[in-house]
């Protein structure tokens, strides 16, 4: 059984991430696999069920169903669901690009809800990573949330803080 204390261990850097989309993404419920993985290491990541369907270097996409668990009262996805949706794209495409011996973690995050969410949401993240990380440096990752006619229902800015693994 995969916890998530022998998953971290797995994935114990940028490097492992990206190895493990490598190999999963090709095959057959391959994607579904990561992102459930991903959704293991961070728990409440996880609750929105999200899915991972491209990474690249410096670029994500990650797509969430609009269910019951993640809409609010005015029968549209919840601010905090489209929150979470925007930390996953910003962090993959971040995270998964940095070189090996690198860490991070968000340290902010704002987000402007322009429309009403439904349906199926894209969360899109294209950032430019360091090559190198010889210090802490602060880095302003913009994410935004599509619907299924591709209009930008919120766009958020993350702050992650980026610096060599101790």
């Amino acid at each position: 059984m995969i916890t998530p204390t022998s998953l971290r261990a797995r994935l114990d850097g940028p490097p492992a991430l990206r190895a493990l989309w490598k190999t999963l993404s090709p095959l057959p419920g391959g994607r579904t696999l990561f992102s459930r993985a991903i959704g293991r290491l961070a728990p409440y990541t996880g609750t929105i069920d999200a899915r991972v369907e491209e990474l690249e270097h410096g670029r994500s996409v990650v797509s969430m169903e609009d269910r019951r668990p993640v809409r609010n009262h005015l029968n549209s996805v919840h601010a905090i669901a489209l929150m979470n949706l925007a930390e996953m794209s910003t962090g993959l495409a971040l995270v998964s690009s940095l070189p090996a011996g690198s860490r991070s973690i968000l340290t902010g995050l704002s987000i402007a809800y322009l429309h009403k969410a439904r349906g199926r949401l894209e969360g899109r993240c294209t950032c430019d990573p360091p090559e190198v990380v010889r210090e802490r440096l602060e880095l302003v990752i913009v994410g935004t949330i599509h619907d299924a006619s591709d209009r930008i229902v919120a766009r958020a800015e993350a702050r992650w803080l980026v610096g060599p693994a101790r």
